[in-house]
């Protein structure tokens, strides 16, 4: 939402740009076939090329986000999906791991990798949808025949419980930690933690869709669906320069994320570096750490409050996105001059002791609670170095004290290691966790 606790870095202060709402109204064309209560939050405070060419690099450092059928390059130093530029839609899946047997998930983590090469190309699963032999099934389910790439990018992700599982336990990161219970948490268990996750983020949901469908396919027997989450209209940006999204209350979210070209502030606030890890997790320098947190927003309650209200629970105003007593949207912001309750001022960085996260949030609707309110809300997505440093610390100062508490609660919840990038044809997801050479 919008300055979301755990970035109101983001929006107000601390993160960076946003992407223009034309862009998240855009299609990408055919090829040729076819709640409530109080918990704080890290709303709002708290990502083109042509078909043929690529266009984007996957950590973000290229982007253009000019043609939204364009292919985000795979490959990379880090995983592509966290400061590539941020897509309209997400497909959200958390995994739990069936196989006691390593050797098989390991293979399947590579079959994994192969799929994920290739529709992120735009290309179909294997030998495709359809021409192979009648009497098995096809490699491909065939949904985005003729669809482009739409920027697909596929995160991977492991969750503290695995590390329970195939001997991995001297592995887990020190900053894989589980998430405290915050004020307000009214966590649903059947939409938190989970092994694995993957996130899928493009411009055309069918495609988001595919990539989710056809990794479970690959993965039946080893693995199942714990829980999935679909995102539209994308409450974050990472892209400089850009229109400032909003999120389902209105207001302009993510006014200083990070961008994906700010290479100094992603090492210093997103990418794990070499002097964060000891020999047990060195496994994860150039990865990441992602809270996922599914943030219902009482909507109907905040629909009859006064725009005086709503501007001061922010601490900014809703047409243009200034703060208090400033003209524009990226004006510094003078804290003192809002409420002392206000999600801006208490999640600001200068607030906080400097502390940034980069956020990706999306929005989501899934029909109604059966008393006639909306399911609605922020499916928040934050990457930093240390969740420790980052998520924890502003979630704990928002649930205890953000106005916005009053309208929103926290439903969901996981964290998850972000392992490096795949470098080459030749590399796959979790190597350097699983693989004994590395």
């Amino acid at each position: 939402m919008t300055e979301t606790q755990a970035q109101s870095q983001s929006q107000g202060e601390g993160g960076g740009g946003g992407e223009s709402a034309s862009e998240q109204g855009r299609r990408p064309s055919r090829r040729a076939l076819i709640g409530w209560g109080g918990a704080g939050l890290a709303f709002g405070a708290v990502a083109a090329g042509g078909a043929m060419a690529v266009a984007t690099s996957g950590d973000g450092t290229e982007a253009s986000g000019a043609d939204a059928g364009g292919a985000v390059e795979f490959h990379g130093a880090h995983q592509a999906g966290i400061a590539t530029p941020v897509q309209d839609r997400l497909h959200f899946a958390a995994f739990d791991v069936k196989t006691d047997d390593r050797a098989e998930f390991v293979q399947m983590l590579k079959d994994w990798t192969a799929a994920a090469r290739r529709m992120t190309a735009g290309k179909t699963v294997g030998e495709g949808a359809y021409g192979g032999l009648a009497e098995a099934p096809p490699d491909d389910t065939g949904e985005a025949l003729g669809l482009k790439p739409s920027r697909l990018t596929l995160t991977i992700g492991f969750g503290p419980s695995l590390f329970e599982k195939f001997g991995l336990a001297d592995k887990r990161p020190a900053a894989l930690v589980d998430l405290p219970k915050f004020p307000g948490d009214n966590l649903d268990r059947t939409r938190t933690g989970g092994d694995l996750c993957i996130q899928a983020c493009a411009d055309d949901p069918q495609v988001a869709v595919h990539a989710i469908r056809n990794l479970a396919r690959i993965g039946f027997g080893k693995v199942a669906i714990r829980w999935s989450q679909l995102g539209f209209g994308k409450t974050s940006s990472t892209t400089p320069g850009s229109q400032t999204p909003r999120n389902l209350f209105g207001f302009k979210d993510g006014t200083r994320n990070i961008a994906g070209t700010e290479t100094d502030r992603l090492k210093k606030f997103v990418w794990v570096g070499d002097g964060d890890t000891g020999t047990k997790d060195a496994w994860m320098t150039g990865g990441s750490y992602l809270v996922a947190r599914r943030i219902r927003m009482n909507v109907e309650t905040w629909d009859r409050t006064s725009l005086q209200e709503q501007e001061d629970v922010f601490g900014r105003d809703k047409g243009e996105g200034a703060p208090v007593g400033k003209a524009k949207e990226h004006d510094e912001p003078f804290l003192k001059a809002m409420k002392p309750d206000a999600h801006v001022r208490l999640a600001h960085p200068d607030a906080n002791g400097g502390i940034t996260i980069l956020r990706r949030g999306y929005s989501f609707t899934d029909g109604t609670d059966g008393l006639g309110r909306l399911d609605a809300g922020l499916f928040f997505l934050a990457y930093q170095r240390d969740v420790r440093k980052g998520f924890i610390p502003l979630q704990r100062k928002l649930s205890a004290h953000d106005a916005l508490n009053e309208y929103i609660q926290h439903v969901g919840s996981a964290v998850f290691a972000i392992p490096p990038g795949v470098r080459d044809a030749n590399d796959w997801w979790g190597r350097t966790l699983l693989s004994e050479e590395a």
